[in-house]
């Protein structure tokens, strides 16, 4: 599990400016993470737009991803849904070739009780060829996993290894880190508290803005896993208003016009998404500059 210490980083899918997958950019993206020393890739999260892809596009990505990540870093497919049936079909015929984990989000839209949960991630954790990364994202899913929940889903199944926390509840996470078995892993699923994160016991991020700085973020990243906290400060604080920027018309919207700008992909998204008004893509382009 020490593969998933340090920073993940949820890729955007790039397309073309007709929609395509564009897949040379794709590759550009893998190295230029890779190349920037981070720790393990996440391919087709909320962050690769993969509710607008077809299943066909997802296993040409996924097959494609884990070909030219060609094991240099760790990797996890985003696996997810509001219909635990399809989840539970899709995750059967995945093609693990490459990959060391599923990152799944718990059910949007159909808001479950917390057994409800607990029961879609049994039935996902009893299926799983790969270790099982739970990611509670309330602000997406319009609903919390509760420490509860986490801690006995975590007890009751060895290949649910860790959680993607990014609800900002810091009394829930206390909870999690006091009554969670040693081996579990918290993970920051929310840029702008990785520092706190850390401070409470997270091992990590997975990250949106890593996409764009990987170098920066993973530096930093590693500062604070010393527990050298005053020393990572001065980074993290020039972090912050990138940061803001990147959320502040969308996700993955920011971070593509960085892309951009970086001459990494293009900043095409699929609608519903739409790209950053021009005032905040010559703000986001300001702040690379400063970085």
């Amino acid at each position: 599990m020490n593969r998933f210490y340090g920073t993940g980083v949820a890729m955007v899918t790039p397309f073309q400016p007709d929609g395509e997958v564009d897949y040379p950019a794709l590759e550009r993206l893998i190295n230029h993470l890779i190349d920037g020393g981070v720790e393990y890739l996440v391919s087709l999260g909320t962050t690769g737009e993969s509710a607008t892809l077809s299943k066909d596009e997802k296993k040409q990505v996924f097959a494609f991803t884990a070909k030219t990540v060609n094991k240099r870093v760790a990797l996890v497919a985003g696996i997810a849904g509001n219909n635990t049936l399809e989840v539970i079909a899709e995750i059967k015929a995945f093609d693990t070739t490459g990959y060391d984990a599923i990152l799944s989000a718990s059910p949007h839209y159909n808001k479950p009780t917390q057994e409800g949960i607990y029961q879609h991630y049994k039935a996902i954790a009893e299926v799983s060829p790969l270790p099982v990364i739970l990611y509670n994202v309330p602000s997406r899913t319009g609903s919390s996993v509760s420490a509860d929940t986490t801690v006995r889903l975590a007890k009751d199944f060895k290949n649910i290894i860790g959680i993607k926390e990014a609800s900002g509840n810091f009394d829930l996470m206390n909870q999690l880190m006091r009554d969670k078995p040693e081996e579990f892993l918290l993970i920051s699923g929310d840029d702008p508290i990785t520092l706190p994160m850390i401070a409470m016991g997270a091992v990590g991020v997975i990250s949106v803005i890593g996409n764009a700085l990987p170098r920066q973020l993973s530096d930093l990243v590693r500062v604070c896993l010393t527990g050298d906290f005053k020393a990572a400060l001065p980074a993290n604080y020039s972090l912050i208003e990138f940061t803001r920027l990147m959320f502040a018309e969308g996700s993955p919207a920011g971070v593509k016009t960085a892309l951009k700008q970086l001459n990494i992909c293009g900043d095409t998204l699929r609608l519903p998404l739409v790209q950053v008004s021009e005032s905040t893509a010559a703000k986001i382009k300001e702040q690379i500059g400063k970085i």
